[in-house]
Formats: structure tokens, sequence, C-alpha cells
């Protein structure tokens, strides 16, 4: 029999087609929204009873949780199977990535879970999220469902709000007059968007049974190299001049990621504590993290694009982390402490990536993370936009 929080029962409860299940990293959204289907098609949770008129599910989720096979072990505890020999109910039962959304986009009369929110501005993942949610029942998962009125456009567009972005560009936005491109300035009738999202967010009244820590760990960096870059936009490492902006900031991150002082303060978490996730941004940093595992003669496994090792099992360890390809779709219970070697740009993507260990079901009820920074210019302006939960823009901290 599955056993749901109150908190999922209520979520549960107020979902309805076209909804965004709205709840932090760990909170057991997936499971809350295979109980909604279930409910949807007829069956019961206490007592637990079969679905009466199963429809066809399809999950839209990332890569990699389309292959860990996480989504499979929830449906699993509501005889959900998409492997034919398991199988209770005679539907179809698909879990895919996506990069493969385009395949569904004629999949009439079925129900579809969007999985780790995707459908942000425009193009070929927002067209065929349109063209399915017109024919199938359909619900959302985000932790983080929009920063900007914009972020939900698609959604207001599927459950029937506006015809299409140009309607809700046309009603809502003032673009700014001073930009050379298209940035918008404020929005109107906000009250209006405010019921709308009131109508399609179900919050996960959520209180965590975990208690998190939070230390600002202070690094050097050297001070010539980061004023030479400023005031004379050269690049340092390839000797030559700087281009854009993107590459002025990636030499400046550079020097203050690569200072050695972050070196020390990681290994000096790792003797206390043993067992840490570190996430990195680049490939030096990787190659940095590399090295000091090997010379300090520390277990270590990574996750990034080239290679998916699992977490490490041992008593000891360090796991190397790149936030673009392991800030979502993975957990870990085995240990308390994350270190965030160098931040990135993204508050959502911090905000994912601090969620993977801090699960329900993890033994800890106290977590630690340590956030490098220096008190260089760069790393002051992202710290800024981290805690106004914005993402750092290159162009701005350039002008």
């Amino acid at each position: 029999m599955i056993k749901l929080y109150d908190y999922q029962l209520d979520a549960v409860d107020k979902i309805k087609t076209g909804s965004i299940l709205c709840g932090g990293v760990g909170s057991g959204k997936s499971l809350t929204s295979l109980a909604y289907y279930h409910k949807v098609c007829g069956g019961r949770l206490d007592p637990f009873s079969r679905m009466a008129k199963p429809k066809d599910l399809y999950i839209i989720t990332t890569a990699h949780k389309r292959d860990s096979g996480e989504w499979e072990t929830d449906a699993a505890k509501l005889l959900i199977s998409c492997h034919e020999e398991s199988k209770v109910y005679n539907h179809d039962f698909v879990i895919d990535s996506w990069n493969n959304i385009k395949k569904y986009v004629n999949i009439k009369d079925a129900f579809f879970i969007f999985d780790e929110q995707r459908v942000v501005g425009s193009g070929a993942w927002v067209n065929a999220f349109l063209k399915i949610t017109k024919n199938n029942d359909w619900i959302l998962l985000s932790a983080t469902p929009g920063d900007t009125w914009s972020d939900y456009i698609p959604v207001f567009v599927a459950n029937g709000f506006y015809k299409n972005k140009t309607e809700f560009t046309r009603r809502h936005c003032v673009y700014s007059r001073f930009s050379k491109y298209p940035k918008i300035d404020k929005y109107l009738e906000e009250g209006r968007l405010l019921r709308f999202k009131k109508m399609i967010l179900v919050d996960m009244d959520f209180i965590r049974p975990t208690k998190s820590f939070r230390e600002k760990i202070l690094c050097q960096y050297d001070h010539e190299s980061y004023k030479r870059i400023m005031r004379d936009r050269w690049n340092i490492f390839k000797d030559e001049p700087i281009i854009n902006a993107a590459e002025l900031c990636f030499c400046l991150r550079k020097v203050v990621n690569s200072d050695i002082s972050r070196q020390h303060a990681l290994i000096d978490i790792w003797k206390k504590k043993q067992k840490v996730i570190v996430f990195y941004n680049f490939v030096y940093e990787l190659d940095i993290l590399r090295d000091l595992c090997k010379r300090q003669g520390i277990r270590f496994a990574e996750w990034n694009g080239e290679k998916h090792e699992p977490v490490p099992r041992s008593n000891s360890w360090i796991y190397l982390v790149q936030y673009t390809a392991g800030a979502e779709g993975w957990n870990c219970i085995t240990t308390d402490t994350m270190v965030f070697y160098s931040l990135n740009y993204s508050y959502k993507v911090m905000t994912q990536a601090a969620g993977r260990i801090d699960r329900l079901n993890t033994p800890y009820k106290n977590l630690y993370y340590y956030e490098f920074r220096s008190a260089s210019g760069i790393d002051q302006a992202i710290s800024r936009a981290l805690s106004q939960k914005k993402k750092f823009n290159e162009s701005s901290f350039v002008r």
C-alpha cells in the first residue's frame, strides 16, 4: 500500500489538468503526480484500489532521470510498469527525455507529466508542448516555476488564458526603448497575471525534516592578474585581446577560481567531513580537482558531460559534479556535506544542486553547504544576483 504525507494528499486534491505542481527539491513531486494520475483514472489510495480506466501515461523528464529508473520505482508503488512482463494494466507507459518531446505531438487522450520545467520562452520544445496539451490531460512539475511573467507564457497559453505569445506580449509587456535587443521594461495588468498564476500553481506545503547550514568561505585571488584583465581587456591565458563580455568574465573567473586557497579550503572540509560532494562550473576546475584528489590520495568519482560515475561507497571520498550535467536528476543520502567550489550564474541551478542531498529519506538531520567565494568584483556581482534569485548577466556586469 502506498503511503503519502498529508501535504502530498492535499496537493493531490488541489491538482487539475494544466496545474504546475510546485514543491522544493526532494519534496516528492514525482510520487504526488503519479498519485493524481491514479486518481484521475479511477483509482483510490486509502484504501488502495486499482485504476478503473487507466489512460496511456507519458512522462517527459531529464535524460538522467529517464535512465536512472527513479520514475519507474515510484510508478511501481502504484502497480504501474512500462515492462510488458510485469504490467498490471493494459495501457502504454512511456518515460522519455525532453530532447525527444517532438515524438509525442500526435498522441491524443493520454496523460502527460512534464517533469523539471523546460517550457520557457519559445522554440521546438515549447511548440511540441503546446501541441501535446491541446489533446491530452497534463500537469507540470517544478521546484522553481518561474522568475518572471515571461516564464509563464507557454503554460498560460496551454491553459487557454491567451491564444498565443503575441497576445500576451501585446497586453502585458512594455519593452525598453533604449535597449539594443528586445528587453521587457515592465509588465501591465499584473493583478490579472497573479490571478492566473494562483489558478494553476499548486504549492506543496512541505516542512523539511532537515536543517540546512550554509557557510561562505572567503578565498583569495591574484589581484594583479585580475586588475590587468579588467584594465587592459587582455586574455592573459591566451595572450591576446578579449573580444566580448563572456570571454572577459571567463578570464576573471579563471583567475579567481584557480587560486590555491580554494584547494586548501576543500581539503580542510574533507578532513573534517570525509564524504563531500563538490559542484564546479569549468573544465579547468575539474583538472584542478582531479589533480588535488590524486595528490592527496583521495578516492573520487565524477559526474559531467563525459563521465556518469556513481557516488563512491567507501567511507571517504569526493564526488566531482559539473553544474550543467548534474544539478538535477540524481540523489545522494550517504553524505551531509556539499561544496560549491565556484558559484553558478543561475539561482535555479544552485537550488537544484543543493537539493541532491536534501531528500525526504536522508538519515541526516543537519546538512552543511559551503560556498567558496572571494572579494573580487565578479564573485560579489554573482552573489548579488543569486541573493535576488536572478541569473547573473555578463553584459550588465561588464557595462
